[in-house]
């Protein structure tokens, strides 16, 4: 196809495709489907060979939150089962971060629920981060705290925070759809803050809640402006008890598409597979490995994922092998450019950003022509899949890891 050879060129280049050409990735069809993965592949392994990063999320603070994020097993007003208790002691997460870094994870990923934190809070966290590096001193940290107020995001770099996670989520022209007690700019913001302290921005979507094709795109691109170094790929997992609970949408062949699309639009960034991969892509998961760089080991906030031990074996028969912590993630421009301030390829000048300027072949056009609509829906809803989590942070049970 001359679209999935024009998309492998800028990739290889890290320079921007046209809307239409990403909406077109979008609208292939499942025929095309291996030739997608295939050229997207090409991409990834151009900035990271065939390393698969690990992170580990420890929930330090789980349900309970006033926010109405209707996508959320957290928010307010849900019915779903989770477990729900307040702050873990530092102590508590630091032991179960060593669960996670003892099962591979290069990054641990600390995640309260709520708004944001108190200073307080920050405070606990900051302890929390001390205790973490002290147990584990070359492991990642990313904090994920909800929206920061002036002078947090520095207090948390100094305690040692590697990262910050926010995630966008869906488009800003659908945002107050999903969420309305903040806004798509709170959480821009809140992005922004966490890069000018140096720590790196990871900030991703949730794909699966009745979006369009042109939503998705239109994320993935203000994404790609924002500059995070890390773009998780969440799809949508339907939680009883949530706004969303009837939102099947996906098929593991879409997930594949939404993948590869920001593959394409993100070519030397970090692609986290993320939360409802399990759920969606199902036993096409270790093509996805293709396409995504980095997933999570394990259960996730308030689900249960797939056993550690079995996402490892994925890994290796898949022909990809774990990132040691010895290995850079980042491609050398990226980490040179965040170690001086200047984010990745971004707004900072620090590569090609423009549309390309490539004409759109008329197929191409025609394929993209009815993106304003919905994706079609994916059948039935499997609630068999979706497994609340009754292990690790917050119970008396061992984590999976």
């Amino acid at each position: 196809m001359d679209l999935l050879n024009t998309l492998v060129d800028k990739g290889l280049r890290r320079e921007l495709p046209t809307r239409e050409e990403a909406l077109a990735v979008l609208a292939t069809s499942d025929d095309e489907l291996l030739d997608v993965v295939a050229a997207a592949g090409k991409v990834r392994r151009k900035w990271f060979g065939r390393r698969v990063k690990l992170n580990y999320l420890v929930n330090l603070k789980s349900g309970l939150c006033p926010e109405d994020c209707s996508y959320c097993s957290q928010r307010l007003g849900s019915t779903t089962g989770i477990l729900k208790y307040t702050w873990l002691k530092p102590e508590e997460a630091s032991q179960a971060a060593a669960a996670g870094v003892a099962g591979g994870a290069k990054r641990v990923c600390l995640v309260a629920s709520g708004r944001g934190p108190t200073d307080r809070d920050v405070d606990r966290v900051t302890r929390t981060i001390e205790a973490i590096k002290e147990q584990n001193e070359d492991v990642e940290v990313c904090a994920c705290l909800g929206l920061l107020s002036a002078g947090q995001a520095e207090r948390l770099r100094a305690a040692g925070a590697d990262a910050y996670n926010h995630n966008l989520n869906t488009s800003e022209a659908t945002y107050g759809g999903i969420t309305t007690t903040h806004t798509y700019a709170d959480r821009v913001d809140t992005v922004q803050q966490a890069q000018a302290a140096g720590m790196s921005a990871c900030s991703g979507l949730i794909a699966g809640m009745g979006e369009t094709d042109a939503d998705l795109v239109d994320v993935v691109f203000s994404l790609r402006e924002l500059d995070p170094d890390s773009v998780p790929v969440n799809f949508l997992i339907p939680f009883e008890g949530t706004p969303l609970a009837k939102e099947w949408n996906l098929t593991p062949q879409r997930a594949l598409r939404i993948l590869a699309m920001v593959r394409f639009v993100c070519p030397d960034v970090e692609v986290r597979l993320a939360g409802g991969r399990e759920v969606h892509l199902r036993s096409m998961q270790p093509l996805a490995l293709h396409l995504a760089n980095s997933i999570f080991l394990g259960d996730y906030l308030t689900s249960e994922g797939q056993e550690g031990k079995a996402d490892l074996a994925m890994i290796e028969d898949a022909g990809f092998e774990v990132e040691g912590a010895d290995t850079t993630t980042l491609p050398e421009h990226r980490a040179d450019a965040l170690a001086g301030g200047c984010g990745g390829h971004g707004g900072g000048g620090c590569g090609p950003c423009g549309d390309g300027g490539a004409e759109v072949a008329p197929e191409t056009a025609a394929a993209v022509a009815e993106a304003g609509a919905p994706a079609a829906g994916a059948g039935e809803v499997r609630t068999d899949l979706v497994a609340v989590r009754r292990r690790g942070a917050g119970t008396d049970l061992p984590p999976n890891a």
